[in-house]
This record gives C-alpha cells, sequence and structure tokens, in this order.
C-alpha cells in the first residue's frame, strides 16, 4: 500500500482518491465449532489489516494537503445477518467501523472517509453465482454488475458527494430491508 500511494503521487503530484476494494469471503460457511483460526487470520488481514493499511498510507499524504477522500468495502452482511461466514462478517463489520472512526480523525483535515457496501456481485465469469445473487435479491429485474458499484464509488468521491463522511452506503437493491422483515 506504501508503496502503492507513493507511486501515484510521484506520477501525479497528489493523492485525492483511495478506494480499497480488497475482500476475500474466506471458508465455505460453516458453523463457528469448524472455523480454523488460520482462515480466520487471513480473511481479516485481507479484509481488515488490508483496509486499514490502504487509509493509514492514503492519509500519510492526504492529511498534509487537508484534502482527500478514503473509500472502504464493506458488505450487505453488516445489515443482515445468517448468509455470509462468521469470519466474513465479523471482518465487514471491522471495514464499516474502521470508516467510522476514520472518519472522526480525519474530518479534521477535510477527508471524507465512507463505505460502500454492495450486495453480491458476481465477476462476468461467474453466470452460476450472479444468477444466485439475482434470486436472493430484492429488487427484481435488475441484476448487479460491477459496473453499477463502480459508479456508485464515482458519485460518493464526487464533488457532488462532498458533504458525506461516515457513511455505511447499502448497494443491495433493497436487499437488507426485505432479509430483516
Amino acid at each position: 500500500m506504501q508503496n502503492a500511494v507513493d507511486t501515484a503521487v510521484s506520477m501525479h503530484g497528489k493523492l485525492d482518491i483511495m478506494y480499497n476494494n480488497a475482500g476475500i469471503a474466506g471458508e465455505k460457511k460453516v458453523g463457528i465449532l469448524s472455523v480454523e483460526r488460520e482462515v480466520f487470520r487471513k480473511v481479516f488481514d485481507v479484509n481488515v489489516y488490508g483496509s486499514f493499511l490502504a487509509a493509514k498510507h492514503a492519509a500519510r499524504v492526504m492529511v498534509p494537503r487537508k484534502s482527500g477522500t478514503i473509500l472502504l468495502t464493506g458488505s450487505v452482511a453488516t445489515e443482515s445477518y445468517g448468509f455470509a461466514t462468521h469470519t466474513y462478517t465479523a471482518s465487514k463489520h471491522a471495514v464499516v467501523g474502521l470508516a467510522k472512526s476514520l472518519c472522526v480523525e480525519l474530518g479534521e483535515f477535510g477527508i471524507r472517509v465512507n463505505c460502500i457496501s454492495p450486495f453480491g456481485v458476481a465477476t462476468p465469469d461467474e453466470k452460476a453465482l450472479e444468477e444466485m445473487f439475482t434470486a436472493m435479491g430484492n429488487l427484481k429485474g435488475v441484476v448487479l454488475k460491477p459496473k453499477n458499484v463502480a459508479e456508485v464509488a464515482l458519485n460518493l468521491v464526487s464533488d457532488e458527494s462532498r458533504y458525506l463522511s461516515g457513511l455505511n452506503l447499502l448497494v443491495d437493491g433493497g436487499f437488507c430491508l426485505k432479509s430483516s422483515a
């Protein structure tokens, strides 16, 4: 992360936006008694520590400029329970908590920090997964594509959203409302 930030600054003279979209699910859905320590650690290393390092190194160059936007990726697993693994759910709660905590600290420097929490998004080569997510989803007739999440991210880091900070924006087509009913 340090190298990525330093490379961006050396190429462009500054860093305006850091979007950390890394995440892994870990094990297949298993009960608490079956979760292995190493799987738990790997999921937290990628999802939480990766987000932490991205934010840390972005803040390092944004704070002196008193400007910038940091965007992290959470999950609908932070608002709807029982369909994702315990490890994944806990890690994404930590990412949302990190975003909110950083919002408070970095707001003093004019830096906005937000989180996007999408519903399941399959990459183009995962047709069966896309069909499963579409069947589970609430908003019928619409398939959530990576492009849709990217468009929300662009809006959230744009000047049109300049007063939004500390937000965990669900991009779920109402899934969490349906699943909590």
